[in-house]
């Protein structure tokens, strides 16, 4: 698939990501339907009443692939977005590992906030655990979403990094996730497709994230450098 591959609601429902991941990285451990359901209820049985919110700080940004209401900037405090994901399948492979962003603990996080109505919740939701929740390397959380001002104007469904998963790569040095970003891709595209992305969507929001930027431009040096030296 090329980098202008976008995953679509259809090709989650029918199960397009379980095929890839089992064709592309058949050792890999996923979750079951009943994991995944058994996860979604632990979730919704603790959900704030009313509509949800869903806290995007990636690909949700810029391909939630969810029916939302409305959409508006939110901060999150307690978490902050990091390339700490590797991924074998999707943006990388079983030879070239890529990365993707979760949430690790401290600091804040600007991104966009989606509202889901109570009477779509456990549909939209159902198809997020689809995209979402393959292997359990996220841990699901409610956090308090803030507005421009600081103003707390709900509670939105996070995802947040497993550090106990197969998955979590956390403490790489910034020259190996600018390498793995510049050069792992998979059958979605490359890692660097998704992190250029994700700047776009940020920018689009109002929200442009500095650290992300400078790491997108450390990465396309790395890309030139690598054209240069297969000349």
């Amino acid at each position: 698939m090329a980098d202008d591959f976008l995953l679509t609601r259809a090709f989650i429902e029918a199960g397009g990501i379980d095929a890839l991941v089992a064709q592309d990285a058949p050792d890999l451990q996923c979750w079951s339907a009943a994991e995944r359901a058994d996860s979604l209820c632990a979730m919704m049985q603790c959900r704030p009443p009313g509509d949800v919110w869903l806290f995007g700080y990636g690909s949700l940004i810029w391909n939630p692939t969810i029916h939302s209401v409305e959409q508006r900037t939110a901060r999150i405090d307690g978490w902050h977005r990091a390339f700490c994901l590797s991924t074998r399948a999707g943006r990388g492979s079983p030879e070239h590992p890529g990365l993707v962003l979760g949430l690790e603990p401290g600091g804040s996080c600007l991104g966009v906030a989606l509202r889901i109505t109570e009477a779509s919740a456990f549909t939209e939701l159902t198809l997020l655990w689809r995209r979402e929740m393959l292997t359990g390397a996220y841990v699901p959380h409610w956090v308090d979403l803030h507005d421009e001002h600081g103003d707390r104007f709900g509670a939105g469904l996070a995802f947040t990094v497993n550090h106990a998963g197969d998955h979590y790569d956390g403490h790489l040095p910034e020259a190996e996730i600018v390498r793995r970003l510049a050069t792992a891709s998979g059958s979605l595209g490359s890692a660097a497709d998704y992190l250029f992305r994700t700047c776009d969507g940020l920018r689009r929001a109002g929200i442009p994230d500095p650290d992300l930027e400078r790491l997108a431009d450390a990465v396309r040096a790395e890309q030139a450098a690598g054209a240069a030296g297969d000349r």
